[in-house]
Formats: C-alpha cells, structure tokens, sequence
C-alpha cells in the first residue's frame, strides 16, 4: 500500500480491510506508518567506527521488573554533522552525526530501526547510508507468508488520502477497528502503534494480538517468524525476536494506558488537528459509527477506544515456520523484561543519536557476517580471513 507523506495536495490510495464478521482492518507497514524516506547518500564518505562492544544481552530474560510506561526524558545534546569526511582521515578525529535527523523523516524510528541496529549497528549504518539492500528470496517468502496470515483475518479494499492527516486518520481508524476485532473475535492481525519511547516516537506494526473471548485474561502479542531451513533459530535470532515483541508490548501498553499526547503528536509530525477530512473518509468513518469532521476528531475516537483494552500479558510469544509447508519449527514463549529493553533500547538510541559510532558485531556472532550484502566494505570483514568467520548453509532473519 501507498499512502502520501509529503504535502497536503498529493493523493494517493490507503488499504483498508474488511475483517471476518465486516470489520475494517488496514495492514500497514512499518516503514509506511513512520513516513520514512531513507536519504540515499552514496557521495558522502562512511564514518568509521571503533570496535566497542555492545551490552550483553541475556539468554533468558530474568523475572518482570517494573518500570513506567512513559518516558519524556530530553536526548543529550547530539554531534553536529561534519561538512565531509575525507578518505584517510584518522577515524577518531571524524565526529559523530545524527542518523536519525538526516535519514529519518519527522525524526521517527520504527521497531525494524531498533532491531536492525541490535542485529548489527554497522549494517544499520550501511543500510541508510547507501540504502537498503535487494530482498533475498527468503525474506520474499517471509513477507508473502505475512500476506497469507492478513488474509485469514481481513480483506483489503481501498480507500484514497490527499494528504498526510488523511493517511495518519486511516491508521488511528485501523487500530480502532482493530481492536474491535480483538474484542468481538479475539483475534487481530497487522495493528498499527505508535509512541514515545525514552523520549523518541517510534512506530510498528503488530503481527497478531490474541484475546479469547469470554475469558478476563490480557492480550497476548504474537510474532510469526518463517524460516527456509528445518532448523531452530540461534540464539542471537530469538534474542532479537524477543527485542522486537517488547517493543511493541510496550508501544501497546503506553497507548491503552492513557498516554498518548495530542498535541506532542500533532506538533512532533507537523499535522494540523482542524484539517477538515474528505468525504470518502468521513464516509468511511460514519460506516464505523463514528462521527468525524476533522482530523482531530478521529484522533478522539483513536484515544477512546485505547481506553477499552486492556494491557498485554508480560507473557510474549515466537512462533518460528518453515517456509516450504508453513510447518511449525518452534515457540518461545517468555517473560517481557521491562529493565533489559530500556537498555537495548537506550544502547540503540545512542546509536541513532550520533552518542557513539556504529559498534560491530561481537567475536561469536561473526557468522552473521557471510550474510550481509555490505560485508564486501565492511572493515571488520574485509580484515578477517573466511575461515573466521565459519560457514553457514542458510540465513533466516525474517
């Protein structure tokens, strides 16, 4: 789906889909929801980077700590970008920048930039430097089995925007109908969220939220990861699944807490709440029951119906297929770890900031290397011999 990010007089059309029992739900990408447009800056020199090491993630996340859901600290002041970095200049002497203020629009992370990074800062680096790297087949597989997975929940139909409030109503409209659906049906696919984690918004898309119906028990947040060999991921995969599932608990627990700010929102994004919606989405929004004029009106309806949920459950879950029969390889199911996010998350926005240089990965998880379509310019590769590394047959990190 394409929706606009630029100014209010473009159009373009939003999916919107028809759930089971004729409930709308819109699936929505990530990179979509944050209106990302990646800067492709090919003519300007890498920062190197030291080896610091990142912090030791633990292999099985210890008992729940509690920890406020809202956090408005302000970001220590950030590096200012150089004019250029020349080749063969000392790389300690090259500054830091904000990668964020120069290739995230609106100053926005979604959960991939966060899990992306804990994969591998340097690769991050590379990718929004020189931009994203063609699909391989297996992440092909991946994204078409999602498809599948929206399919057996909802039907897409489509609905045009004109301009950025318009396309931002129609994800706030999706995760009311959303939630309707977990309510009515007990189950929901591709939810949108957004929020203010540590000080930063940052958005996602929830694969799927289960709530039995009948039952006074709190939603559990599911993520469905496709594998293209028959084996159980390593470690470094499940510790990075277990990443992205906290973040959207806690993104989903920020918003049916109350939390969300209006008017941080509409500033933060440069939306105007008075914006007066066209008549396909007024339509759209009357065929749910609601009544809206302006923009800011669905806004209201957005933040009542957060209220009607309910937190998720601490308890988290993986599901883990294999791509050639959708066969169920592994679940990992385990308890969300309130105080290890914050410093993942925390490790990673120092990262984004430009508060410390692209780190690379540690000594055991080096295999990741064969794998990564930047290893060809990669210092950390290029120094190693291949034997280092080891060899893997496949890669699944979908």
């Amino acid at each position: 789906m394409e929706t606009s990010s630029s100014s209010s007089s473009s159009s373009s059309s939003s999916s919107i889909s028809i759930g089971a029992i004729g409930i709308p739900v819109e699936i929505v990408s990530e990179e979509e929801m944050a209106f990302i447009e990646a800067a492709l800056s090919s003519t300007r020199s890498l920062l190197s980077s030291s080896s610091s090491s990142r912090l030791s993630p633990l292999s099985t996340p210890p008992s729940l700590l509690a920890r406020h859901a809202s956090s408005s600290h302000t970001p220590p002041s950030l590096a200012s970008p150089s004019a250029a970095v020349r080749a063969g200049d000392v790389e300690d002497c090259a500054p830091r920048v904000s990668l964020i203020k120069r290739f995230r629009s609106k100053k926005v992370l979604s959960v991939t930039d966060i899990t992306s990074t804990e994969w591998c800062d340097k690769q991050m680096e590379f990718k929004v430097v020189h931009g994203k790297p063609k699909k391989t087949a297996a992440m092909v597989a991946g994204s078409n089995r999602h498809t599948e997975l929206e399919k057996e929940v909802v039907e897409k139909i489509e609905i045009q925007v004109n301009s950025r409030e318009e396309s931002w109503a129609l994800k706030f409209l999706n995760f009311v109908v959303g939630a309707n659906q977990l309510l009515f049906e007990g189950l929901t696919r591709e939810i949108p969220v957004v929020g203010v984690i540590q000080g930063r918004w940052m958005v996602g898309v929830i694969d799927e939220v289960r709530m039995p119906i009948g039952k006074a028990i709190m939603p559990i947040l599911v993520d469905t990861k496709t594998r293209c060999t028959a084996t159980v991921p390593s470690e470094a995969q499940k510790r990075n699944g277990r990443l992205q599932l906290m973040c959207y608990k806690y993104l989903w627990d920020y918003l049916v807490a109350g939390t969300f700010p209006p008017g941080r929102f509409f500033n933060h994004f440069g939306l105007n709440p008075l914006y007066i919606l066209s008549d396909n989405i007024k339509q759209y929004t009357a065929s749910l029951g609601c009544h809206a004029e302006r923009f800011e009106d669905v806004v209201r309806y957005y933040r009542e119906s957060c209220f009607l949920l309910p937190r998720s459950d601490d308890q988290l879950l993986l599901r883990y297929e294999l791509q050639s029969d959708r066969s169920l390889l592994e679940e990992c199911q385990f308890a969300h770890d309130a105080v290890w996010l914050e410093n993942q998350v925390e490790e990673c926005l120092k990262f984004w900031s430009g508060e410390r240089e692209a780190a690379y990965v540690t000594e055991d998880e080096k295999w990741k290397c064969n794998f990564c379509s930047f290893s060809g310019i990669c210092p950390v590769y290029a120094k190693a011999s291949d034997s280092k590394f080891g060899h893997h047959s496949s890669y699944d990190h979908s």
